[in-house]
């Protein structure tokens, strides 16, 4: 669908089909609500934000400004964990999860809607975004496999359920990987978003390593480290494993453009 059309049939609550099959009209309301969206497209405000949702992997999530917006690279993410994990490579009953940089909770989310026995703790550092996922999870009926704290990384913050050393099957994360200095040149979209889920440091990779100094800690024996890339951070990233002499690189999975997007390592 055109965006005109997706705005049309979400103002109108009606398919496709039905805007060129029946008669829909637009009252002064409705007229005015698609006249307000169009502006603020116009302006680049993103799609998903004026509509108020994003799909993804056939599953609904709420966003607005407070989170990042769910991509469809991320899916091939979720995809490669949902495979290891009913591999008969990575059997474990029960597995338990640590997803770093939660956002909207799309990733945990996905998961503890997909995997039948699996417990999962999503972090973020902010505050508001937590409350988005915390929202999400209720409306895609899995709050109670989730447990979502505020915390920055593995730095615990006061009273927080911090995550505990060697507990963790799968530690997954896809973090803030643009370099600070692009993010201005970028399309005007993204400047609607929050920048603390985007601005990877001065090369794009502060957080990869930070993980990698410290996700050795959390994971338990054989467990695996999942995360998503950028463009080109592929080999560096790879060095960043490799140096830590903690973990071997187990898979490099690319995305539907042949880029290399996400990275899996096993703990050594």
């Amino acid at each position: 669908m055109t965006e005109e059309e997706i705005l049309l049939t979400s103002i109108s609550n009606c398919s496709r089909a039905h805007l060129y099959t029946a008669d829909v009209s637009l009252d002064a309301q409705k007229y005015k609500r698609l006249s307000q969206c169009l502006s603020l497209r116009s302006q680049g405000f993103p799609l998903q934000y004026i509509l108020g949702e994003v799909e993804f992997f056939g599953l609904v999530f709420k966003v607005d400004r407070r989170v990042f917006i769910p991509r469809p690279e991320t899916e091939i993410l979720v995809e490669t964990v949902l495979e290891i994990a009913s591999s008969s490579t990575f059997h474990a009953p029960g597995l338990n999860i640590l997803d770093i940089g939660t956002g909207s909770g799309n990733i945990s989310i996905t998961l503890a809607k997909l995997l039948k026995d699996c417990r999962i703790i999503a972090m973020d550092i902010s505050k508001q975004a937590i409350v988005v996922a915390k929202n999400n999870a209720v409306l895609n009926g899995v709050e109670t496999k989730i447990s979502f704290i505020k915390q920055d990384l593995f730095n615990p913050q006061p009273a927080a359920r911090s995550p505990q050393p060697k507990s963790f099957d799968f530690i997954v994360s896809n973090p803030p990987y643009i370099c600070s200095q692009d993010i201005g040149h970028l399309q005007r979209e993204l400047g609607f978003e929050p920048r603390i889920a985007l601005d990877g440091g001065s090369d794009g990779l502060n957080f990869y390593r930070r993980i990698v100094c410290q996700a050795h800690q959390f994971i338990a024996k054989g467990g695996l480290l999942f995360m998503e890339m950028g463009f080109g951070q592929c080999p560096k990233i790879k060095e960043l494993l490799q140096a830590s002499g903690n973990f071997e690189i187990m898979d490099i999975v690319r995305d539907y453009n042949d880029i290399e997007r996400v990275m899996v390592a096993r703990l050594i």
